[in-house]
């Protein structure tokens, strides 16, 4: 009985030894398999679950396995990791050492765009890209303009678009020039166009000359809400212009003046009001749509030859943006298997 008792147990341990080498082997062959499928790139991780192993490879089907894929291209940026776990898996070839491929019956999983990734591949280290805690994502970061970096804010919202892709509106896009200016690209003319800061309405406030030149303009002065006399006041004597311009309701208003189209028709008057004229050109011709699509964030799931992944949610988290996907009779190498109810 002793002996029968020893003999039991080695053979089990061989067995237990052997089903672990087979499955080890077994994922190791999946796991190129779907390399392959993918067209390269990182190694996936693959974990085959359930015990006995070799009694599902006697019927060529797994029940369970759990798939790690860590960058995967979508589009012009890469999915950081991929995460799947894939039931009813009918094997193509004989397990475990003539895998020719799989058919993943179904499927379910997430993907995760990182905040680092986006940062590194659409931000070149200038452009960063955070969670704001309310759904949307918060970019900012820094542009070269005209010689001078200009700081860029802007919110981006991301949307499904279907079942096979995100796409992002990008809003509240800001160029800012610490000490000068904010140039808001847009239609939108409560929002939009280029405003003082405090700094350069205070600078020409305190020189007469740019006063001076700010308030030779029509179209600057009906925008301001100050009445002709006392313009015309202002201009004909130093002493009424500095009591003018010197007072906080002058410079409120002034910052409040959307000068955009004033720079345009008069580009004379950047000089005169201390702002160089080629960083207000190079700023207007930045398109808001070109701009946006820069810092799109949109991205659409890879194809595959057979069967399909789908969408089913997206959410923005702080380490990044995170979709939901499912999917059926996904083929990894070999030929395409029928489908429940279908012939060969």
């Amino acid at each position: 009985m002793f002996k029968l008792a020893v003999a039991v147990v080695v053979s089990g341990s061989l067995f237990v030894a052997g089903d672990r080498l087979s499955v080890a082997y077994a994922e190791d062959k999946a796991a190129e398999k779907i390399r392959q499928s993918l067209g390269g790139g990182a190694r996936p991780e693959v974990e085959i679950q359930g015990f006995p192993f070799l009694t599902q490879v006697l019927s060529q089907r797994i029940d369970r396995a759990d798939v790690t894929v860590p960058d995967v291209a979508a589009d012009k940026i890469s999915i950081a990791e991929v995460h799947a776990t894939a039931e009813d898996i009918r094997i193509v070839g004989d397990l475990p050492t003539a895998v020719e491929g799989a058919v993943v019956d179904r499927m379910d999983g997430d993907v995760l765009l990182s905040f680092d990734d986006l940062n590194r591949e659409l931000g070149a280290s200038q452009v960063k890209f955070t969670e704001t805690g309310s759904g949307g994502i918060r970019i900012a970061g820094s542009l070269p303009v005209a010689g001078r970096e200009v700081s860029l804010r802007a919110r981006a919202y991301i949307r499904q678009d279907g079942d096979r892709a995100v796409s992002t509106t990008v809003k509240d896009m800001s160029l800012d020039v610490p000490g000068l200016f904010t140039y808001r690209p847009g239609k939108d003319p409560e929002r939009s166009g280029l405003r003082l800061h405090a700094e350069a309405a205070q600078r020409i406030g305190r020189e007469a000359a740019r006063a001076k030149a700010l308030l030779a303009l029509p179209a600057v002065v009906e925008r301001l809400g100050i009445p002709g006399e006392q313009i015309d006041r202002a201009l004909r004597s130093e002493a009424k212009l500095s009591e003018l311009t010197g007072s906080p309701r002058f410079l409120k208003q002034l910052m409040k003046v959307n000068l955009v189209d004033v720079v345009v028709d008069h580009p004379w008057l950047l000089e005169k009001v201390g702002i160089d004229p080629k960083l207000v050109g190079g700023l207007l011709k930045l398109k808001p749509p070109q701009l946006s699509e820069s810092l799109s964030l949109s991205f659409e799931l890879p194809k595959f030859a057979t069967g399909e992944i789908r969408l089913r949610g997206i959410a923005v988290e702080s380490e990044g943006i995170r979709a939901d996907l499912t999917g059926s009779g996904l083929a990894f190498g070999g030929k395409k298997q029928p489908r429940k109810g279908e012939s060969r």
